[in-house]
């Protein structure tokens, strides 16, 4: 007499459920990013508004007081060396940020579970967060360093037009980076206090793609330094 085997119907609970929480998930992402995107669009005016004064300042005279003749007070700076490595690291943290920040939504797009692989998932994100910290702070001490050279080679904040603007622009890139950085340890240490897997998705994705912003922020600036002046 043949005997045939019986298969258990698949649990559409369970799947419901997952789907659900994937869906769940999603709608927090883009909320997240929609957040970000309003905050960024924000900081985008600010620094297109310093391009533009940036620009047309460029081509102005000024009237000097002792002679009572227009003048053009633009004196071209030569940027410091170490701009270019400061450039080259922050590109390389935005690696770094990028690693951290697609580890955290596999890990919460494959439910991992955080007593296993989950745990790993969740060190390999720190690990990749705090080589971001390191990384933005050295570039952060760079521009320091650099702006000590620019002074001691006579470029102060008020010795020309050019000068000012290049610790204006400068300087509120530092300011911002400097809140990205701040996240970042948000981020990390949040972690530690063991949060849901989405979770910490959603804070490396809002993180990572504002230190992306931030880079290229930092691209154009430097573009604008080294080849408008």
């Amino acid at each position: 007499m043949a005997t045939f085997a019986t298969t258990a119907p698949p649990d559409t609970s369970r799947i419901s459920d997952a789907r659900n929480d994937s869906v769940r998930f999603e709608t927090r992402l883009r909320r997240a990013r929609l957040g970000l995107f309003v905050g960024v669009t924000g900081i985008v005016m600010i620094f297109i508004s310093f391009t533009s004064a940036y620009v047309v300042r460029q081509g102005l005279p000024s009237l000097d007081p002792r002679t009572g003749t227009l003048v053009h007070d633009w004196l071209p700076v030569r940027l410091p060396a170490l701009l270019f490595v400061n450039t080259l690291v922050l590109l390389i943290s935005s690696l770094t940020v990028e690693f951290a920040r697609r580890q955290a939504r596999e890990a919460a797009l494959l439910r991992v579970a955080m007593a296993s692989d989950g745990s790993r998932a969740k060190r390999d994100q720190i690990s990749w967060l705090a080589l971001t910290v390191v990384l933005g702070l050295t570039f952060l001490i760079g521009q320091w360093v650099a702006w000590r050279e620019l002074a001691a080679s006579g470029f102060y904040l008020a010795t020309s037009p050019s000068s000012s603007f290049l610790y204006l622009l400068t300087g509120t890139h530092g300011l911002h980076l400097l809140g990205g950085v701040l996240a970042l340890l948000f981020a990390g240490a949040a972690s530690l206090l063991r949060p849901s897997v989405e979770t910490r998705a959603v804070w490396a994705d809002i993180t990572g793609w504002y230190w992306h912003f931030m880079a290229i922020l930092w691209v154009s600036i430097f573009c604008l330094l080294e080849f408008a002046r």
